[in-house]
């Protein structure tokens, strides 16, 4: 669907690779069976009744486990890449965020009241990092269901093998973001120097970031709609800050 899909301000290169998918289909062999078919009536229950699943195995998918994991996982990494500006965007977003909060406990001292701000500043850690990422996966599975059952019904892979494959094609991102945000806020708050207490606090803060993002993923499962997400997120995140 892709393929054959016009994308927008993209129209012209679109519909080139359209007639060039059609013209290359109008001349194969496939297209000729189809017309004979189409024309004589012949073998019609030969192609379109069903046929037995041949090469299945007793589970009853034609591919192993790791081929299922292995094609899910670089479909879902081309689906990333396929999409730089919103990773961009997410980067920058995460940088101007953190450069807010750096700016605002800039240079703290550890007294009375640089303690007090610092612990605010680690309860904003812990906000953003929770909302960002859950809301950033929280319409993931919701949004492929269809496809995701129908593909499912058809035995292409198992559910285990889907879930993995996205969750992993993503981790790099949720990596990165972790990364960048605390880069930018340790220094400009005046945490703790030295490299040790930053890599604790970054391994903290990567952490955070990705089991918010699990719980979004577990909303995400859960919601039959993108709507019905995005109703439950909320709730459901907050009580967990308190």
């Amino acid at each position: 669907v892709q393929m054959l899909a016009i994308a927008p301000n993209k129209e012209p290169e679109c519909r080139e690779m359209i007639k060039k998918i059609c013209d290359t289909f109008a001349v194969s062999a496939t297209a000729r069976d189809v017309l004979e078919v189409a024309t004589t009536g012949k073998n019609v229950d030969e192609h379109y009744c069903l046929q037995p699943l041949v090469g299945a195995s007793q589970t009853g998918y034609r591919s192993s486990w790791w081929m299922q994991f292995y094609c899910i996982l670089w479909r879902s990494w081309l689906s990333v890449l396929k999409d730089p500006m919103l990773v961009k965007v997410r980067l920058l977003q995460t940088a101007m965020v953190a450069t807010l909060i750096g700016s605002i406990y800039f240079g703290q001292v550890l007294d009375q009241d640089g303690v007090m701000n610092i612990n605010g500043a680690l309860f904003l850690f812990l906000t953003n990092m929770t909302f960002q990422n859950v809301f950033a996966v929280i319409n993931v599975f919701s949004a492929e269901l269809p496809v995701f059952l129908r593909e499912k019904r058809s035995r292409l892979y198992r559910v285990d093998t889907y879930f993995l494959g996205k969750t992993i094609a993503e981790l790099p991102l949720f990596i990165a973001v972790p990364f960048v945000f605390t880069s930018i806020t340790y220094p400009m708050i005046g945490l703790q120097a030295g490299l040790q207490p930053y890599l604790t606090a970054l391994f903290i803060v990567t952490l955070v970031a990705n089991v918010s993002t699990s719980f979004g993923y577990l909303i995400s499962c859960a919601s039959s709609s993108i709507s019905m997400a995005l109703s439950v997120g909320p709730p459901v995140v907050i009580p967990f800050l308190i």
